[in-house]
């Protein structure tokens, strides 16, 4: 058996997705019941992907080649995305019914694998069924999969950043089952399959994927989502500001924008710019830049970021969100990116804000 490359990756790759479904859920950081479905759609991807690249002839790991798991990866998938936008379809008796394609598939299966009577496995009819449950689990995929889409780009219980990371998800799912669709084609014209190798190389770089973007950044933007919500059902703060006016202030520009930052906490806007805040205080760009740093001697965005670390340090400070990570708190603060967070909270306190947490711990 003549080892290439691209079996090399594809095999990292399976490991790779083991190791991702394990992880989701095992471990505290991601787990989920959304993950958990997740994890068992990774799960069988690498399998297919395993059982593809060893091509089983007979025995049990031929039989699992046949059952058309890819009849329950549509579901799970689909049930993933339905979990994440909280659709009130999963509560519908009539949702369950998609498990039935899968279940009818290993039964057929299971008979004609265990077939010594009538020899429907080498015949005629074990060649129809194959062509039927082909072409029915590559519809019902392509079915499921575009439902999906549409159900996420209509949900509105979501926030716009882990809406983007649902649709990036299931984009990636859909060239994988156009690539399928093609593949079949393939198949059925040319009796190649030129293009099958190419699905399971696409397979690879979902997997890598995932590992990163589609599981670590879309849990922080989750954990981001639990903290706001949080933070809006919690009793509004009663204790007195935390920046008064100076009364040597003549400009009505300062106590209109200590009122956006600790009424509307826009800070929390990580696209606020100061042509927003010139607007939202009728003025212009420069004149808000020349006010705040003749009057509070800072630059605008030195200002904005005063109020994100102060809103950060409660966070990390608060024993509530001790089960969320340093970078979730930093995003719900206002912070654009991880890095932007740690230098600014490092420059403000002179430590990280992982280290700000650990000292609060302890005192």
């Amino acid at each position: 058996m003549n080892i290439t490359l691209g079996d090399i990756a594809i095999i990292a790759s399976i490991i790779i997705g083991y190791f991702i479904s394990i992880a989701l859920v095992t471990t505290s950081f991601y787990k989920s019941r959304a993950n958990t479905f997740l994890s068992v759609s990774l799960f069988l991807i690498s399998t297919l992907a395993l059982l593809d690249l060893y091509a089983p002839e007979s025995g049990f790991l031929s039989f699992l080649s046949f059952i058309m798991m890819e009849l329950l990866i549509a579901v799970t998938l689909c049930t993933y995305f339905l979990i994440q936008i909280q659709h009130e379809y999963l509560k519908q008796k009539w949702y369950k019914w998609l498990y039935a394609p899968f279940i009818c598939a290993v039964i057929v299966e299971t008979i004609l694998h265990l077939d010594d009577i009538f020899h429907l496995y080498d015949s005629l009819f074990a060649e129809v069924v194959f062509i039927v449950k082909d072409i029915g689990t590559l519809l019902f995929n392509i079915f499921l999969i575009f439902w999906s889409r549409h159900l996420i780009k209509k949900s509105n219980t979501i926030s716009g950043d882990k809406k983007r990371w649902l649709l990036r998800f299931n984009l990636f799912m859909i060239i994988i089952v156009i690539c399928w669709l093609f593949s079949s084609i393939e198949f059925y014209t040319f009796n190649s399959e030129h293009i099958t190798d190419s699905i399971w190389i696409l397979v690879s770089f979902l997997l890598w994927w995932i590992l990163y973007y589609g599981i670590f950044k879309l849990q922080i933007v989750v954990q981001r989502d639990e903290i706001h919500e949080y933070l809006v059902l919690k009793k509004p703060d009663t204790s007195s500001p935390k920046k008064k006016t100076n009364s040597t202030t003549t400009s009505k520009i300062i106590p209109q924008l200590y009122a956006l930052m600790e009424e509307e906490e826009v800070y929390k806007d990580p696209l606020l710019s100061r042509l927003d805040l010139a607007k939202r205080l009728g003025t212009s760009e420069g004149n808000i830049s020349q006010i705040i740093n003749q009057e509070l001697h800072k630059s605008v965005i030195q200002f904005v970021n005063e109020y994100r670390i102060e809103a950060a340090k409660k966070g990390l400070h608060d024993p509530v969100f001790h089960k969320y990570s340093v970078e979730a708190i930093g995003m719900e603060a206002g912070f654009k990116s991880k890095s932007a967070f740690y230098s600014a909270f490092k420059a403000s306190l002179g430590m990280s804000p992982g280290a700000y947490r650990k000292l609060q711990k302890m005192s």
